[in-house]
C-alpha cells in the first residue's frame, strides 16, 4: 500500500514537471495535462478539451427519454486542431442534412441530453437562421468552442445545430441557468464572435422548463 502510494505521489509529481515544462495550463485537470502533454511530444497542436460529434435522426411523435437517447449516435471524439479537422472535412454539410436532424458537439463525458448531470441544472442560448446562412454561424460557432474562446467557457456544455422544415436552430448549452451573470456574459460572448446581426433575436430557456413542457425550443424567455 506504502509503496503503491509512492509510486501515485512520484507520477504525479512528473506529470507535473513535465506539464510546467511544456508551459500547459496548470488550473486545467491533471489528466487533459497529461493528455496535452503526450500531443504536444507527438508535434500536435492539442485543445484545452477533448470534444464528441453526435447526431440525431429525430422521428416524429412525443419525445421520451428512451427514444430519443435511442436515436443519438456518436460519430467521433477529437482532441487536437488534427483531429477536429479531418473529422470536420468528413463531415456532411449542413445543408445536406435531412429534416429533422440534429448535429451536437460536446465536451468528452457529457451528453446531449436535458436529463444529462452536466446538463439538468442548466439551460441554453437559442438563435434561429434562414437555412441557406446557418451553416456557416455553425461553422463560426464550433471554431469558437473548440478554441475556448467564448466567455465563462468552463460554464459550457456544448452546441447543437437543429435542421428544420422552415429553419435551422443553432443553440449553446452551459451548465447553471440560475447564474445570471454567467448567462448574459455567454449571451454577449456568442454576439461578439459570430457577429450576429442586429435583427436576430437571442433566446434563452432552462433545461428544467424544457423537461416539463417536453419542447426544446417553445415558451422560450426571450432575452434580446
Amino acid at each position: 500500500m506504502e509503496v503503491s502510494s509512492e509510486k501515485k505521489e512520484l507520477d504525479n509529481k512528473n506529470t507535473n514537471s513535465n506539464t510546467q515544462t511544456l508551459n500547459i495550463d496548470p488550473s486545467i485537470p491533471a489528466e487533459d495535462r497529461e493528455r496535452i502533454a503526450a500531443d504536444l511530444k507527438a508535434g500536435l497542436h492539442p485543445l484545452k478539451n477533448k470534444f464528441v460529434f453526435w447526431y440525431t435522426r429525430r422521428t416524429p411523435g412525443v419525445r421520451t427519454q428512451t427514444s430519443y437517447e435511442d436515436n443519438i449516435k456518436k460519430i467521433v471524439d477529437f482532441s487536437t486542431v488534427e483531429g477536429f479537422w479531418v473529422c470536420y472535412c468528413h463531415l456532411a454539410r449542413p445543408s445536406t442534412l435531412p429534416s429533422p436532424t440534429d448535429l451536437h458537439l460536446f465536451k468528452e463525458g457529457i451528453r446531449p441530453l436535458w436529463e444529462d448531470a452536466a446538463n439538468c441544472n442548466g439551460g441554453k442560448w437559442i438563435i434561429r437562421f434562414k437555412k441557406p446562412v446557418s451553416g456557416r454561424f455553425w461553422e463560426d460557432l464550433v471554431l469558437a468552442l473548440i478554441g475556448d474562446q467564448l466567455d465563462y467557457g468552463d460554464n459550457i456544455c456544448g452546441a447543437v445545430l437543429s435542421i428544420r422544415f422552415n429553419e435551422d436552430i443553432l443553440s449553446v448549452w452551459n451548465r447553471n441557468a440560475s447564474d445570471q451573470q454567467a448567462v448574459m456574459a455567454l449571451r454577449d460572448s456568442i454576439k461578439r464572435h459570430l457577429k450576429l446581426p442586429s435583427g436576430y433575436v437571442m433566446e434563452y430557456k432552462a433545461h428544467d422548463a424544457s423537461l416539463r413542457d417536453n419542447s426544446s425550443y417553445r415558451n422560450t424567455w426571450i432575452r434580446s
